[in-house]
C-alpha cells in the first residue's frame, strides 16, 4: 500500500469532555484525578486519545462510557485546543466536547466506581494543562445556548417542578431570577405539560410536576421557533440584568 504524507509531522489527537450535571440545586462538573504521567494525581476533565478508526463523536462517546459508564448523553463539540506546549508529554491537539447529564443516585455511584467525582461549578480546583480554560468556554457556551434552546431540560429528571426548573437556570447563570416573570415566560412557550401529581417534600401545599413536551418543541423548531428566555420589556433576572 502506498504511504502518503510520509514527510509530514505526526501529532496526537485527544478528546476532552466537559460534563455538566445538576444536583441539589447546583450546577456541577464531573472530574477525575489523572492516573498516568504527566500530571498524575491531578484533577482533570474526562479525556483520552482518539483511535484511528473512530470519528470524533465516536471517540467522545467511547471515552465517556469507559470513564463513567454513562450512555445516551446530550453532547456537542466545543472547539479545538492546539497550543504547541499545552501538553508537556507530547505535541497533542485536543478536541473538546461539552455534555449534559441527568444526575441521579445511580449515576453518582457509577461515577465513583470509575474514580470520577461531581464538583460544584463554584468550587472547581486547578485542573491540568488548559482544562480550566476549556471549562470556562464550555460554561459560556451553555449559558448562551439556554437563551434560545431548551437544552437545560437535559439536566432535569423526566418530571420536575417549576421551582426546580428556575433553580436550574439560576445555577447555570449564577443569578437570582424573579419568580413571577420566570414562570410567566416559561409557561408562555407552551412546551411544558402540567401533571396532576405534586411534589410535597419541599412544602405542605406542594408544587405541580411538569414534563417537557419534546414533540411540540421539534414541531416548533421546524417552523423556526426559538426558545427565547430573554424578556424585551422586563427582565427575568432581578436588577435589570437579562439572562
Amino acid at each position: 500500500m502506498e504511504i502518503f504524507y510520509i514527510d509530514e509531522d505526526k501529532h496526537y489527537v485527544a478528546i476532552d469532555c466537559i460534563i455538566f450535571g445538576f444536583d441539589a440545586g447546583e450546577l456541577k462538573l464531573l472530574l477525575l484525578k489523572r492516573k498516568f504521567e504527566p500530571a498524575k494525581g491531578e484533577w482533570s476533565v474526562m479525556g483520552g486519545f482518539l483511535k484511528r478508526e473512530e470519528s470524533l463523536d465516536e471517540g467522545a462517546r467511547r471515552i465517556l462510557l469507559q470513564l463513567t459508564g454513562l450512555t445516551d448523553i446530550y453532547m456537542e463539540q466545543l472547539q479545538s485546543f492546539g497550543d504547541v506546549n499545552r501538553d508537556p508529554g507530547e505535541r497533542t491537539i485536543s478536541i473538546a466536547f461539552w455534555a449534559l447529564i441527568k444526575v441521579n443516585d445511580n449515576d453518582i455511584k457509577l461515577a465513583k466506581t470509575h474514580g470520577a467525582q461531581w464538583v460544584s461549578i463554584e468550587k472547581i480546583p486547578q485542573l491540568i494543562f488548559d482544562h480550566n480554560n476549556m471549562v470556562q468556554k464550555g460554561l459560556k457556551t451553555l449559558r448562551n445556548k439556554i437563551v434560545t434552546k431548551p437544552i437545560g431540560f437535559e439536566l432535569l429528571p423526566e418530571k420536575f417542578t417549576l421551582p426546580q426548573l428556575q433553580s436550574l437556570y439560576e445555577a447555570i447563570n449564577q443569578e437570582q431570577m424573579d419568580k413571577r416573570n420566570f414562570r410567566k415566560r416559561i409557561l408562555e412557550t407552551g412546551l411544558l405539560d402540567k401533571m396532576e401529581e405534586k411534589e410535597k417534600q419541599s412544602s405542605k401545599k406542594g408544587a405541580y410536576y411538569y414534563m417537557f413536551n419534546k414533540e411540540k418543541y421539534r414541531l416548533f423548531a421546524e417552523m423556526g421557533f426559538h426558545f427565547q428566555m430573554k424578556a424585551k420589556k422586563d427582565s427575568l433576572i432581578k436588577g435589570n440584568c437579562q439572562v
